[in-house]
């Protein structure tokens, strides 16, 4: 290969990679503003209009449709409403960026707060960043534990 080439291929890469970094750093300030519960942050992160996607759970009071960006940051607000802080816990084990998307997996738990049921399983969190926003938010988590926990 040709050191023209290779000079190409890494120009042509370049803009991607400033993609990348910046869906990278946005998923970062979403993810210290979720655990900060900084709501007002969280509206900022999110765009006008959110393609949100979490299973029904009809049980489950923190779980419906949302797509405007104060009802997708009021979600953390609902969560914690219902659940016990202090059992909270959710890791990540996996965090993947391309271009425009990034992908979380680990493992979340925690404890319903008017049951004291708990629940916990992994999850996969697909997020989608342009312009600055969070345009998609699919979330994938262990919805039956979620339901039976809420389940008197």
């Amino acid at each position: 290969m040709s050191v023209h080439s290779t000079a190409t291929e890494v120009m042509s890469s370049a803009p991607e990679q400033t993609v990348a970094d910046a869906t990278r750093a946005v998923v970062g300030e979403f993810l210290a503003a979720r655990l900060a519960g900084d709501t007002a942050k969280l509206v900022r992160l999110f765009a006008d209009e959110v393609d949100w996607q979490l299973a029904e759970n009809p049980g489950v009071p923190w779980i419906r449709p949302r797509s405007t960006a104060a009802e997708c940051a009021a979600q953390a607000e609902e969560l914690m409403a219902h659940t016990v802080p202090e059992d909270a816990r959710a890791s990540v084990d996996t965090f993947l960026v391309d271009g425009t998307d990034a992908v979380l997996m680990g493992y979340v738990s925690g404890t319903v707060r008017t049951t004291g049921k708990s629940f916990q399983g992994p999850f996969a969190l697909h997020l989608t960043v342009e312009n600055g926003r969070i345009t998609r938010h699919h979330l994938y988590e262990n919805s039956l534990s979620i339901a039976q926990a809420c389940a008197p």
